[in-house]
């Protein structure tokens, strides 16, 4: 296996860009993508800027295998041919890929690790948000381990079985934990008690779509 680490011989930003170049040959190009920028393009005018949208420009052809949330800082990996975009997308598909995420919580988390299993599904009254369904959910696991505990709040290390929409955010919240700077999930208190939403997608492990290598891509949180 293969890990890449950001370092300056190794991740270097693009003129005008947050966003930083961790890893990229003919196939694939790997991002750490900042807090604030959507993944793709969204509805009207305003939304148009993003993350494809501004690595496309610098990498024509480039195009999105998965998503962040647009408050999600972290690990992004991108396809530069049609067929690396195949095989990228199944390994998401068939969940063959590895993720880690770092997050900051409202809160003491008192034990030291557990899982979170709770079926979500889309919030059609209050969008974009989603919600907890035990009925018409669809399955959501997510694991997570303390990693420090502060005051008031607690970092923890997070790792997504499944890849529902805003599942680590609807989990914490549903568990009483929710995100620091969650504008979404948080009550207003805990939305001020940091400037961004503090979570962040630290580590990406995937297979190269030609070689078949194993690699895994790190991006260390910034907070």
């Amino acid at each position: 296996m293969v890990v890449r680490f950001p370092a300056a011989e190794h991740g270097t930003a693009m003129a005008d860009r947050d966003w930083k170049v961790l890893h990229q040959d003919e196939h694939l190009i790997v991002l750490d993508k900042p807090s604030g920028l959507l993944s793709v393009p969204g509805r009207g005018a305003d939304k148009y800027d993003s993350l494809a949208v501004q690595v496309a420009a610098d990498f024509p052809g480039a195009r999105n295998v998965h998503r962040l949330d647009r408050d999600t800082s972290g690990v992004i990996v991108m396809a530069r041919d049609a067929e690396s975009h195949r095989q990228l997308s199944r390994q998401f598909e068939q969940r063959e890929t590895n993720k880690r995420y770092i997050a900051i919580v409202a809160g003491i988390v008192s034990e030291e690790a557990g899982q979170i299993e709770l079926p979500l599904r889309k919030d059609f009254e209050h969008p974009p948000r989603h919600m907890v369904d035990v009925q018409l959910g669809k399955l959501a696991l997510s694991h997570w381990q303390v990693e420090a505990r502060y005051e008031d709040s607690t970092r923890l290390s997070l790792i997504p079985q499944t890849g529902r929409s805003h599942q680590l955010r609807v989990h914490l919240q549903a568990i009483g934990h929710p995100i620091l700077g969650d504008p979404l999930y948080a009550p207003e208190t805990i939305q001020a008690a940091a400037n961004r939403l503090m979570l962040h997608a630290i580590e990406l492990e995937i297979t190269h779509p030609a070689s078949g290598e194993r690699m895994r891509f790190v991006a260390p949180a910034p907070f």
